[in-house]
């Protein structure tokens, strides 16, 4: 994938350490490869499955079955676009309801075949358009979240870009939650969160570094279990070596839980999920 301009100029002036907000900007360059160039570059033998079996097919959420390694696996996540044709075409990857059933069914037929999940997040968040919520958007998600807790195989979810609240957390129920280095995972936008806050976006960095929604804060909490590398500059900078971190990552997860038998994989899964948040606070 050619270096833009404009990932040229924002690799050359990245400090080494990146701001929270610069982080978010990265997450957000178009420049950033997305969930079907990691299936290029890191899976193979990709074939993708359209439909959730009810309204129809969202092309903002690819699945299919595919492999990695010498994993036979079903990948799914969100696609985004480069310009307006392709993001008018995959919805700027936020899913509607549909996605989301088609992602359980894929998850479903992965289950059958004793095939692991992988799940690539790359969303701003759900759609919210008037249609969405006739569909029951929230239904949808939350269906996912119970569903996916009792899914019999292991499920590998990592945050490629951007992992807006619901939208990203619907197919990201897993076993193992990584994120890329210049990834972010929030409830809520750093420019929804400085409206809410300062009642002005332009406190967005400010929002972004109190949010604690960098992959470096997010795994010292506990919240992320891995955080992939990227090359200086970020991911777009030289896509076949994130997609190989990528790649080394969800293969060494894989490794470890295929040896778990199925109650321990739904026990280490609940117990992964029922511990967040947890903390200790010492009496001075």
């Amino acid at each position: 994938m050619p270096v833009t301009p404009e990932s040229e100029s924002t690799a050359a002036t990245l400090p080494a350490e990146p701001s929270a907000w610069e982080r978010v900007q990265l997450a957000r360059n178009t420049a950033r490869p997305y969930m079907l160039d990691y299936i290029d570059k890191a899976f193979t033998n990709f074939v993708e499955l359209h439909g959730d079996r009810h309204i129809g097919d969202d092309r903002s959420m690819p699945g299919g079955f595919a492999q990695i390694g010498d994993f036979k696996c079903v990948v799914i996540g969100h696609q985004k676009g480069r310009d307006t044709k392709e993001n008018l075409l995959r919805n700027f990857g936020s899913a509607h309801p549909e996605g989301y059933r088609k992602a359980l069914r894929l998850m479903r037929m992965g289950e059958r075949f004793n095939r692991p999940i992988v799940a690539l997040i790359d969303t701003p968040g759900a759609f919210p358009g008037i249609g969405s919520e006739q569909r029951n958007i929230a239904e949808a998600i939350a269906f996912n979240l119970r569903e996916m807790m009792l899914i019999k195989v292991p499920i590998i979810a990592v945050v490629i870009g951007e992992g807006g609240s619901g939208g990203a957390l619907g197919i990201g129920v897993a076993n193992s939650v990584m994120m890329m280095e210049n990834a972010y995972y929030s409830v809520i936008s750093p420019e929804g969160c400085a409206a809410i806050l300062w009642k002005h976006r332009k406190h967005a960095p400010e929002a972004a570094e109190a949010m604690r929604l960098t992959a470096k804060d997010l795994r010292n909490l506990g919240i992320v279990d891995h955080v992939i590398p990227e090359p200086e500059g970020g991911a777009h900078t030289d896509v076949i070596a994130s997609a190989s971190n990528l790649k080394d990552a969800v293969l060494s997860d894989l490794k470890k839980f295929s040896k778990m038998s199925t109650d321990e994989l739904l026990d280490q899964r609940y117990g992964k999920f029922r511990s967040t948040g947890e903390f200790l606070e010492s009496q001075v």
